[in-house]
């Protein structure tokens, strides 16, 4: 028998996972070695065979113990309980679970056993938020897996310790965790179910921390690892929401599009613990490159597997005309979520979407607070943000000549990170701050730039709101009069004007004239850039001084 199962061995030593797994499968499991078991619980999983990996690592367990070998008969229900977990079975992963910690009772042993048990229940503590718990746990698996040297349970525990430091709010150290850890990984010393899982979970922690950069390199590496294994299934999937996601920042929307659309087939079946992050990533392309009801669709199946639409939900709102119901929707996702890595892209969404309603107050304690996240964060892309959304802010204020300050840094950090479209929308915004300093001319130069970007890119919302706040401005910039000014007010922003005039609000002119409130605000933020200035006040005193009304 050992010299028939040799081909397998040697086909799982070169992570030929399907042959390894037919080579196994084909033999006898009652005559087949509690390491050979393991070999092929190992090998059906790298390939999907879920079941049948459950069952080999249940085989092998009864094979140690048969062996009288407690302490790998316990090592390998502790794998069989996370390979279920994994699954999202949860009842049966605690089932064993129980049953390993009877085997060690009943041995009162101590093993490596001890410290995988610890996983669970760490992964529980995070998910509940008490990260002093996690840490503690982390640094006792981590212990464990020192002493009797196993490098899997020493990298779950570093994975751990990362993951913890990072929800306690010390990114600095928690990436440093997480760095050591993917040594171990690149380096070859742990095993694949390991490799794969520290991978994903490494990469998800950067993009949480819009550590772009970071996430780009190991991301790069999860590729060529899962490259390395053409059979491989349950992280290849999960490989390409984040190469997606990547490819989205970077502007490269055609490949992203096709890359995602790839990881979602992937992902479904059987259905994977990271399909709605798929889907969510899926519908934000739709929704950027106007695609509302394949959006809408989207988001809806990421909520159904588990994966809450924000912000892109209300986002799409926004993009679809109704900036109330988007304004209730970002403020009730920002009351029901206090962590702190889940709040930027929140607040974000809450400056754009506020903004539309005319919130200036709003605006300014969305932006404050996300400036107050980033200053506390070594994160470019989180800089850029808070800059941009404090540029915002002070526009909405009226303080144009302030808000050009932060936005030209919002600016060239996206220049530096290399986001194509993040220069766009801040070049726009750079556009209606020159503007509303009169400086027309800079204005035009803006807004051609970011028109150029978002016909590459294919940002068709983008570009028709662009497209309608450059209306008559080349008339604007080639004569100064003000009349001529005046002149480029459609008959819809003349009658918008007539009603701020009079006092009203953006909701009761919405009504009075049958629009929604964001198209209101939109029609006074091309009324305030056409005229030069920078308020609802100074766009009347304008009006009347000039005969406009």
């Amino acid at each position: 028998m050992s010299d028939r199962l040799q081909p397998g061995r040697d086909a799982f030593a070169r992570h030929a996972w399907t042959v390894a797994y037919e080579a196994f499968r084909d033999a006898s499991w009652v005559e087949l070695e509690g390491a050979d078991l393991e070999r092929l619980a190992i090998a059906a999983y790298m390939i999907g065979n879920d079941d049948d990996s459950a069952t080999a690592w249940e085989a092998a367990h009864r094979q140690h113990l048969k062996a009288d070998d407690a302490a790998e008969a316990a090592r390998c229900t502790c794998w069989l309980s996370l390979c279920l977990l994994l699954r999202g079975q949860m009842a049966q992963a605690g089932g064993w679970l129980s049953r390993t910690e009877g085997i060690i009772e009943a041995a009162d042993m101590e093993c490596a056993a001890v410290g995988y048990l610890l996983i669970p229940a760490l992964l529980g503590a995070l998910e509940d938020g008490d990260t002093t718990g996690a840490r503690t746990m982390a640094v006792r698996a981590t212990e464990i897996g020192d002493r009797f040297d196993d490098p899997d349970l020493r990298a779950f525990g570093t994975l751990g310790h990362g993951q913890a430091l990072i929800a306690m709010g010390d990114s600095a150290a928690g990436i440093a965790r997480l760095d050591d850890v993917m040594v171990s990984v690149t380096g070859g010393e742990v095993g694949p179910i390991t490799s794969g899982i520290v991978y994903c979970a490494v990469v998800l922690e950067c993009m949480r921390l819009f550590d772009f950069a970071r996430a780009s390199e190991w991301t790069n590496a999860l590729s060529v690892w899962c490259d390395a294994q053409p059979d491989l299934v349950p992280y290849r999937g999960q490989c390409l929401v984040h190469r997606s996601q990547l490819q989205q920042a970077s502007g490269d929307w055609r490949d992203a599009i096709m890359t995602i659309e790839s990881a979602s087939r992937r992902l479904t079946d059987p259905p994977h613990p990271a399909l709605g992050l798929a889907y969510y990533q899926e519908a934000e392309l739709h929704r950027l490159t106007g695609a509302f009801d394949d959006a809408e669709a989207k988001y809806l199946q990421a909520n159904r597997h588990g994966y809450p639409p924000m912000p892109g939900l209300a986002l799409l709102e926004l993009a679809r005309g109704d900036a109330s119901s988007a304004a209730a929707t970002i403020r009730r996702a920002l009351e029901e979520t206090d962590n702190p890595l889940e709040r930027p892209a929140l607040l974000a969404a809450a400056v754009d979407i506020l903004r539309a309603t005319a919130d200036v107050d709003g605006v300014r304690d969305a932006a404050g607070e996300l400036a107050d996240i980033a200053a506390g964060s070594s994160s470019a892309v989180l800089g850029a943000m808070a800059a941009q959304a404090v540029g915002t802010a002070l526009l909405g204020e009226g303080a144009a000549s302030d808000a050009l300050t932060h936005l030209r840094a919002a600016a060239a950090a996206w220049h530096r990170c290399n986001m194509p479209y993040e220069c766009a929308r801040t070049a726009l915004l750079l556009g209606l701050s020159c503007a509303a300093l009169g400086d027309r001319v800079s204005a035009a130069l803006e807004f051609h730039s970011a028109h150029d970007t978002f016909a590459e890119l294919g940002a068709r919302p983008d570009l028709d709101r662009l497209d309608s706040l450059t209306a008559g401005l080349g008339a604007a910039v080639e004569s100064q009069g003000a009349a001529d000014l005046a002149s480029t007010l459609s008959a819809r922003e003349r009658e918008v004007l007539t009603h701020v005039a009079a006092g009203e609000t953006n909701k009761k002119i919405a009504t009075e004239l049958l629009i929604s409130e964001h198209t209101v605000g939109r029609h006074l933020e091309n009324i305030f850039a056409k005229l030069g200035v920078t308020s609802r006040a100074a766009a009347i005193a304008y009006a009347y001084e000039h005969h406009v009304l």
